[in-house]
């Protein structure tokens, strides 16, 4: 598990280095995509059914969005 993590970490980051630079409504728009796309694929799994995340998914995902500045009340 632990070098499955390493890989996810190593192939996010040059894809992370590969993106142009956009603005911020480019990137809210592909989030949204990418949002939809995860809510199609538990229509498809089933009504009861959730994707389930495996442990170095999740510990990506919280590195990722454990750098993401906080949102202030006038946003």
């Amino acid at each position: 598990m632990l070098l499955r993590l390493a890989y996810l970490t190593v192939t996010n980051t040059f894809a992370a280095l590969r993106l142009p630079p956009t603005g911020d409504r480019d990137k809210d728009v592909e989030i949204l995509a990418l949002r939809h796309r995860i809510i199609v694929l538990e229509r498809r799994l089933g009504a009861d059914t959730r994707v389930k995340f495996a442990p170095e998914d999740r510990a990506l995902l919280a590195a990722l969005l454990s750098r993401r500045p906080a949102r202030s009340c006038a946003d």
